[in-house]
């Protein structure tokens, strides 16, 4: 995973993504090709001291929409099932959970071992998967990853600025 510095720039393109400022903003983790944020880091805590344990957080709108359409779908539902049916894909799911624990808590720990998305009992939210997925490369979250093989057929070039929306 190659972390970047927040500059002004993209601090500035991540507040008109979110259509607001952008709160606990830590490290850029992924960009899109064409060279927006397209993943943050964020602090396990908001500046006012709240905990904040979505460590990944997803802010390409041209991603979040594609993780809202499926969500739409029930993707996450049928994602749910696979995991009581396969204990390869829950094992998985676990140890993605304990990754994206370590990551947040190598930085803060809000001692506890809730993480983000649902994991790992349930599939909960396809942006936060995404985001872990786009930030900590193929292989560490099988529903990230599932979710990038998803929308692939939306986002033919993984680059939003050149892709048809």
């Amino acid at each position: 995973m190659q972390l970047e510095p927040v500059t002004e720039a993209d601090r500035a393109v991540v507040a008109a993504q979110l259509g607001r400022p952008p709160r606990a903003l830590r490290a850029v983790a992924a960009r899109c090709p064409s060279g927006h944020v397209a993943v943050v880091q964020t602090n396990p805590r908001l500046e006012d001291g709240t905990p904040f344990p979505t460590l990944y957080y997803l802010t390409c709108p041209r991603l979040t929409s594609l993780c809202s359409t499926l969500e739409a779908e029930g993707v996450m539902k049928e994602m749910t099932e696979r995991l009581a049916e396969d204990a390869e894909l829950a094992a998985a799911y676990e140890k993605a959970h304990q990754s994206y624990l370590a990551q947040r808590d190598e930085i803060e720990s809000l001692g506890t071992q809730v993480s983000a998305g649902g994991m790992p009992g349930r599939v909960k939210c396809l942006h936060v998967h995404l985001a872990h997925a786009l930030a900590s490369g193929p292989g560490v979250n099988p529903f990230g990853d599932e979710t990038l093989r998803l929308i692939s057929e939306q986002w033919p070039s993984g680059d939003c600025a050149s892709d048809n929306r």
